[in-house]
């Protein structure tokens, strides 16, 4: 087709804008966002072992998959009676990170994110623990 004439996806007239919107409407939950963060983790895992990372019901949890299966972030595969959910692709992942990275930003400081040692930099709570 017309290749060459196509906009990029990152243009301000991309015709993704308003998809995007609707996915970060989509992570606009706070269990959604746990529930990603523990599939990053995790790679995939059932909604009853979800339910309990999440600290909800499992079939609220269930709920808010489904949601998010309509929008293809996370995808489904049966075994038995048991369904196990994983992350669609890296994306919702990285833009989870990314939104965790900006909260850390909001606090003021330097975000742990930024310290070189950033896998191992304790948190606020374990560095009062320490100087207590």
């Amino acid at each position: 087709m017309h290749a060459d004439n196509r906009i990029c996806g990152l243009d301000p007239d991309s015709q993704y804008v308003d998809l995007a919107v609707e996915v970060f409407s989509m992570l606009a939950d706070a269990t959604r966002v746990r529930i990603i963060l523990a599939l990053r983790e995790s790679g995939e895992l059932s909604v009853n072992h979800l339910a309990d990372i999440v600290d909800k019901a499992p079939a609220a949890v269930s709920q808010h998959l489904a949601k998010l299966r309509l929008a293809r972030i996370v995808t489904a595969r049966q075994e038995g009676t048991k369904a196990f959910y994983r992350l669609a692709n890296e994306h919702a992942s990285q833009m989870v990170s990314d939104a965790i990275f900006q909260a850390e930003h909001s606090l003021g400081g330097v975000p742990r994110h930024h310290h070189p040692n950033a896998d191992t930099a304790p948190d606020a709570d374990t560095a009062r623990k320490e100087t207590a």
